[in-house]
């Protein structure tokens, strides 16, 4: 195997790993503003887990930031909740996912 061989399955690796962590960072923080809306909503328990997986399986191989996010913002208009601050509960919800994935390496 050459160096560039090598070289090349090393990129490939890191690309599957870093996919792989985007993938779970993002599955987990839309279960957390999931979980965060939910408490809005006035939803508490098994309803509030039932909205928060919803929002991580529902159309998961195509689903965008910007469908989370406007499927959120839709369900807490009602509440006054504008969508910007939807927006940046997700990205909180992402950085706290992201740290709870490395501390469970």
């Amino acid at each position: 195997m050459t160096t560039f061989d090598k070289r090349e399955q090393g990129f490939e690796a890191k690309f599957a790993h870093d996919e792989e962590l985007m993938f779970k960072a993002t599955a987990r923080s839309n279960k957390l503003l999931g979980l965060w809306a939910a408490s809005q909503l006035g939803l508490s328990g098994d309803a509030a887990a039932s909205y928060a997986t919803a929002l991580v399986t529902d159309n998961l191989e195509r689903q965008t930031i910007d469908d989370v996010v406007n499927r959120v913002s839709d369900d807490l208009a009602a509440k006054g909740v504008a969508r910007e601050q939807v927006a940046q509960k997700l990205l909180e919800c992402l950085r706290q996912a992201m740290h709870q994935l490395e501390a469970d390496k």
